[in-house]
């Protein structure tokens, strides 16, 4: 396993956290975006989807940029990663996460109006909800987010698909992704990104965090079983990590 990609796994989760939940929790903890709930969706959308967007084409061609355990298993189940070095992936994403939201959460401890009440952009149901949605929603609509960000994170990096615009449909994916779910559930898709803040926060977020745990990961899996439905098998897909952008970045 090459250091440099659980490196810039780590990394890249952690900057993932710092700056998506950093603008939820400005958002609607410290209500920055004033009473409009709808500027505070778009803002938070917007912030994870040009965030990853960003560490797409930045580390993209390190470690493929996944920074997230339902991408990566949406590779394993796809057979363009092995269980092995998934594993690697796994654990460099999770203490990533972790990482990310101690860090915010020690930058945010320095403001004198921040209280255990503002939270750190943790994911949930029932009463976190803004719609109130239960925990069967929550587990269906994360689910649902989830297959259709790892689908097309898997399908535009494959070799049948021109390279170049890779990073820019995953972060739109993204951000499109945010703006359905953080009504519902605050938006997970990666439990990396839900596990951090809830270890922080504790309470009702630590547990309900299991919801965000659980139902990415089973979106992933049905993402790359689609995905291998379209494609095909891995002889006709892309078989190593460096899909995202490693060919452009080949040719330079």
């Amino acid at each position: 396993m090459d250091a440099r990609k659980l490196v810039a796994e780590f990394l890249g989760t952690a900057l993932l956290v710092i700056f998506g939940v950093g603008a939820a929790t400005l958002s609607f903890g410290f209500k920055l975006t004033g009473a409009s709930t709808s500027a505070g969706v778009v803002t938070t959308a917007l912030a994870f989807g040009l965030v990853l967007l960003a560490l797409a084409y930045a580390i993209g061609p390190i470690s493929g940029c996944h920074v997230n355990p339902a991408v990566t298993m949406g590779f394993v189940v796809s057979r363009r990663l092995a269980l092995g070095e998934a594993v690697g992936y796994w654990i460099a994403q999770l203490l990533g996460g972790i990482a990310g939201a101690a860090v915010l959460w020690g930058l945010l401890e320095g403001s004198s109006t921040y209280t255990r009440s503002v939270g750190l952009g943790t994911d949930g149901y029932d009463k976190h909800s803004m719609i109130g949605l239960k925990v069967g929603g929550a587990l269906g609509a994360e689910v649902v987010l989830t297959f259709l960000f790892v689908f097309v994170v898997l399908a535009v990096t494959d070799r049948a698909v021109t390279p170049g615009f890779a990073g820019l449909a995953i972060g739109l994916a993204l951000t499109v992704v945010h703006l359905v779910g953080i009504p519902l559930t605050g938006t997970s898709v990666n439990p990396a990104r839900s596990l951090g803040p809830a270890l922080i926060v504790a309470g009702d977020a630590i547990r309900q965090v299991w919801v965000f745990l659980l139902a990415p990961l089973v979106g992933g899996i049905l993402a790359a079983l689609c995905y291998s439905f379209f494609y095909g098998s891995p002889s006709e897909a892309t078989v190593v990590i460096e899909a995202v952008l490693i060919e452009e970045v080949g040719d330079n």
